[in-house]
Parts: C-alpha cells; structure tokens; sequence
C-alpha cells in the first residue's frame, strides 16, 4: 500500500513549525543544554518520528523503516570512515610521526596561523575532492590536534576551512546527484557553481584566521592569505567551466598547496624580519613521546593515504570494486511506496529506498587499507594492530552512535516531507527567493550532513519553483550546492566527526556555538550573491 506526502498538515505556518520541530530540538539541546551529542541526536529522531507519524500521517511502518535506512547509511559510508580515519591517527600519533610533522612544518614556517591554512584550507581541500563524506574534517582535525593545537580550534577551525571545496566534493558526486534530479546539463550546473564558490575561496583563507587570530592577524599575512585564495579560486573556476566537476578540488588544492609552500620559503627571510607570529605549541604531552621517526618514514602514511583514497575514488576503480561488492538492499515496506508530489516535483515520484553495501569501493575502506599498510610500515604486528583497532572502537562509539542517529533523523525528514515543507516556506517568498534558495542549500545540509544529500533533497524542488518564479533554474539550482556548503560546520555529522578526530567528545555544544555565526554569515553572503547574479550580474549566468 503506497503513501503519498502531504505538504500542508496543519494548514499554514503550523505545518512549517511542526516540521522545524525536530532541527530545532536537536539544535537547541546540543547548543543550550549541553546534552551529549548523541542524546541531542535521538532527541531529533524521536522528535521526527512523532511529527512524521502524529503530524503528517505518514505510517508508523515506513517511519521506523526511513529511520533504519537513515541508520544503515551514517554506519556505511559515514561512521566507517570516522572509525578507520581515527585508526589511522592513534596508530601514527604512538610512532611520533606528528613530533616529525612538527618540525617538517616549522621548516616552511613556524607561524601557527599559517599551519593552519596549509593543513585545514589546502591540505583538507585535497581530501574533500577525493573523498569527501567527513573525511578532509577527521584528517585535518587528528594532525591539527597532534601538531599541538586546541581541540575547540583544531575542530571548528577544520570545519570553517572545510566550506568552498564541499561542492565539488568527493570527485564531484553532489553536482552528479544534482544533475540526477534535475535533468539540468552537468557542465552548467558544474560551470555555474564555479562562478559562485570561487568568490568564496578568496574569502575563508580571511575568514578563517579572523576567526584563529582576529584582523590583525589578516593584516599581517594579507600576501600568503591571498596567495592562497587566488590560487585556489582560479583553477577552481578554470576547471569547473573548462573540463566538468570531477577533478576541480584535486586541481585546486595541489596549486594552493604547492604556491603557498613555495611563496612561504621564498619569503621567510622577510617574515622573520617582521616577526613571524605566534609560534606552533609543543605536541600533547598526554602520552610518553616516543622516538621520532624520520620525515620519509613521518610522511609516507599521508602518501600511501592520499594514494590509496585518489585511486579509490576514480570512477573505473569504483565501478569495479562496486561489482565486486554485495548488491543493493531494497527496503522492504518503504521501497518505491512513499510518493513525492506536486509542488516539489511535477508529477508525484515515488522514492527509491535502497542500501547499498558497498563496503568494497567505500573510502572508509580505503582508509582502513592505508592504516593497515601504515602499520606495517611503522612495525606493528598484526596481533597489535587487532588490539588498536578494537581501543579504537571503544573510544569512537559514542560517535558512530550520534552520526547513526543523525543520518536517522535526515532519512526520516526526507521520506516524511517533513524536509518539502521547509522547503515550500522558502519558496513563498517571490522575488527574494534567490536569497533563501541558498539558504534552502545551507538548511539541506544542516539537517542531512552532506551536500550531496541536500542536492537531491531540494534540487528538484529548486528547478520547479524557479521555473514557477520565472527565474534562472540552473542559478538557483546551483545556489543549492553553494549555499549548502556553509551548512557544512553545523550538522551534527561533521561535529561529531571532528570532536572524535579530535579526542573532545562530549563537548560537541562548544563547537557548534563557535561555528554558528560564521556557518550562517557565510551562507547568507552567498544568498546575496546568487540575488545579485539573477538581478544585477546577469552576465555571470550561465548561457
């Protein structure tokens, strides 16, 4: 027996503070009751369930069903990732290799500040176009954390960097989904967030050591700031308009990367004149230091990393471990049974619900194969590699707890309509809704925790609005992916993932009130400049 969504329960604005109902719990009590993260999550879910269920009249069936998939999905891909990318950091940090990164960083520069912008913006952007799905946020946040800084900055520091590249993602899987529900030409919607998101790599470099070090921090490191943003904003807009999705976030981070390193050395004599800023802190000394290895031995667990996650992802590689994987899991009950219908789509959908289980070509794989090499490389035994592993577990379930609860609640919004109805609301408002169709994007990401997600959440729901509106549906379906990206710093996903990565579980309240402000003003820039781009910048559209 199918079920078709309803859109307007409770007639009105009462339909949309219902549906709110469970981001605003889930919110509320990790931010002002300082809750455990993974009660604030099952907060959200049991919220979600009941306004599903009581409000919307979906079946109690299909709910607890929509909730199990959610589930299945923050284990594999997300909650997989967490464990193996944590794995690969203890097993690492107990062989000194982060003592040896130290110094090798210090030799490029011994300004704090400017660690930070080489790890957090240009290394995790590598990691985001590679992979994506949590892992540029749990890599940057365990070398930041080992390196000496602050859990409360390693973390929020790692998800403010982590902004711009979100997009292209992951070898581009949230600009391929959206053009899944969209219909709309790939290169477009590819070329179109590429005259959105560089203006924005420009901008985090500022953003995020205001946010380290206030202004005078920026006024000091203007050059290498802006070494880093132009360097990474051109490829980026070359490549996303020139060539497609796919390899935009690999370009742009390695000439980021390399320019800012190479600007660094070139002008080190010059910055110690002028004082180089605060120096790097002493590693956590929590634990014995061990002996510190030598920089070939320190480096080589990123490279067989950023290796092994590189060759994961290529689509022939993919495709071929896919095969060799188990095969798709329909959900029984829910399956093709829950229809979309008209205004979000044009003719009622139903939804897909189908796990895969790709184990095989999933980057916590990847991830996991790259800690195991490592180890061998470091000289443990096969006996101490168990036993790390399983420490490893106790210490992140609380998280894979939290992330699983989350994807829940994301899973349950989504079949519930509960995600449409917000969704609808923005659409209300005319000629200002290029604005809020960014902040649709953001408010996608926040409650699901992927952009990808959000992209085919409300990526149809942008196209058929615009097109009621008599606006740019390629803009406004882009201003999705765009404005989505800022949502990144908040969903309880990427918290929990970089309190984990970070060792300060239970403190995931701090972060979110550390990166709220930053997360909803970045995002409403990009509302601006997407109302811009319909109304004033026409030029930039996409013809």
């Amino acid at each position: 027996m199918g079920w078709s969504q309803n859109y307007d329960p409770l007639r009105g604005a009462l339909s949309t503070l219902a549906a709110a109902l469970p981001l605003v719990v889930l919110l509320g009590l990790l931010a002002l009751r300082r809750v455990p993260a993974y009660a604030a999550a099952l907060a959200g879910l049991a919220t979600a369930l009941a306004v599903a269920i009581a409000v919307i009249g979906m079946p109690a069936s299909m709910a607890g069903r929509a909730a199990l998939l959610g589930t299945a999905y923050g284990l594999l891909p997300i909650g997989w990732i967490v464990l193996n990318v944590i794995f690969l950091y203890r097993i690492t940090e107990e062989r000194g290799v982060f003592v040896t990164l130290q110094r090798a960083i210090t030799g490029i520069t011994t300004d704090r500040r400017l660690q930070l912008l080489l790890i957090a913006f240009c290394f995790g952007a590598f990691f985001e176009g590679a992979a994506g799905f949590g892992t540029p946020v749990a890599v940057t946040g365990a070398m930041l954390i080992g390196l000496g800084f602050p859990p409360l900055e390693a973390s929020a520091l790692s998800l403010i960097a982590n902004t711009a590249p979100v997009a292209f993602g992951a070898l581009g899987t949230p600009i391929i989904a959206l053009q899944g529900v969209t219909s709309l030409d790939l290169g477009h919607l590819s070329a179109m967030i590429g005259r959105q998101l560089p203006f924005f790599s420009l901008i985090v470099p500022f953003w995020l050591i205001a946010a380290y070090s206030g202004f005078r921090g920026v006024r000091e490191l203007w050059a290498p700031l802006l070494v880093a943003g132009v360097t990474f904003a051109v490829p980026q807009y070359l490549v996303s308009n020139f060539h497609g999705p796919w390899l935009v976030d690999i370009i742009a981070s390695a000439c980021s990367m390399v320019c800012l390193a190479g600007f660094l050395v070139a002008t080190r004599g010059r910055a110690a004149a002028r004082g180089a800023g605060p120096e790097i802190a002493e590693p956590n000394r929590d634990l014995p230091a061990p002996a510190a290895p030598r920089l070939r031995t320190a480096i080589t667990p990123w490279i067989v990393l950023v290796v092994i996650v590189f060759a994961w992802g290529t689509p022939q590689v993919k495709t071929l471990l896919n095969h060799l994987s188990a095969p798709n899991f329909p959900m029984p009950g829910l399956d093709k049974l829950v229809s979309r219908v008209p205004p979000v789509v044009p003719t009622p959908t139903p939804e897909g619900a189908v796990f895969s289980f790709n184990w095989l070509s999933a980057t916590g794989t990847a991830i996991l194969l790259a800690a195991i090499v490592t180890g061998f490389l470091l000289r443990y035994s096969v006996t101490d590699l168990v036993k790390r592993y399983l420490r490893t577990f106790r210490v992140v379930w609380r998280s894979l707890l939290t992330i699983a609860a989350m994807l829940a609640l994301g899973y349950t919004s989504r079949y519930s309509g509960e995600d449409a109805i917000l969704g609808l609301a923005f659409a209300h408002t005319g000629a200002a809704y290029p604005f809020f169709a960014a902040m649709l994007g953001w408010l996608g990401v926040a409650l699901t925790g992927s952009d990808t997600s959000s992209n085919v959440l409300f990526g149809s729901l942008q196209k058929v609005t615009a097109t009621r509106l008599g606006l740019d549906p390629v803009l406004l379906a882009a201003a999705n992916s765009s404005g989505g990206v800022m949502g990144k710093m908040i969903d309880a996903q990427s918290i929990c993932v970089a309190s984990t990565a970070t060792g300060w579980t239970g403190h995931e309240w701090r972060i979110l009130r550390f990166v709220f402000f930053h997360s909803l003003a970045l995002a409403s820039l990009v509302g601006v400049l997407v109302l811009l781009q319909q109304y004033v910048f026409t030029g930039m559209l996409v013809h």
